[in-house]
């Protein structure tokens, strides 16, 4: 079993729409792929983990690499792992963007995150990265 996780910024300004229909089709691929994770997009910027085996996270992260709704697709961890952080996740999603940013949902969701952050339990260090960034993108950036 292996994991990995990057950051990305996003090349456009994605609808909610768009990340539904975006998350639908992951869900399903990843599913039909065995590949779980979580994925955050926050004011533009995308952050993911990824786990299953080795060939179809990164088959699917070359494909990640080469999407024009990417630029800038940096990896900052991948481990080999005993055992999945979101095992029954497809693909797990929590996002903000520019238009919902100060609103009071978004105020919930920052807390919210990094509440989860410090109680998370992560069983790698990929995972534990993976929150730790998140919690540094929500809390960087206004």
């Amino acid at each position: 079993m292996y994991t990995l996780t990057y950051e990305s910024k996003s090349t456009g300004n994605p609808t909610v729409r768009d990340m539904e229909e975006l998350m639908a089709h992951a869900r399903a691929r990843n599913h039909l792929e065995g590949i779980t994770g979580c994925l955050i997009y926050y004011m533009g910027v995308f952050i993911q983990v990824l786990e299953g085996e080795k060939c179809n996270v990164l088959r699917l992260f070359e494909r990640i690499k080469k999407d024009k709704r990417h630029s800038g697709v940096h990896l900052f961890s991948d481990d080999e792992i005993e055992e999945r952080n979101f095992p029954d996740w497809a693909m797990g999603y929590c996002g903000i963007d520019k238009n919902t940013s100060g609103t009071k949902e978004s105020e919930h969701f920052k807390k919210n995150l990094s509440l989860l952050v410090d109680l998370s339990a992560s069983k790698n260090i990929t995972a534990k990265l993976f929150w730790r960034r998140a919690k540094f993108l929500i809390t960087s950036t206004n």
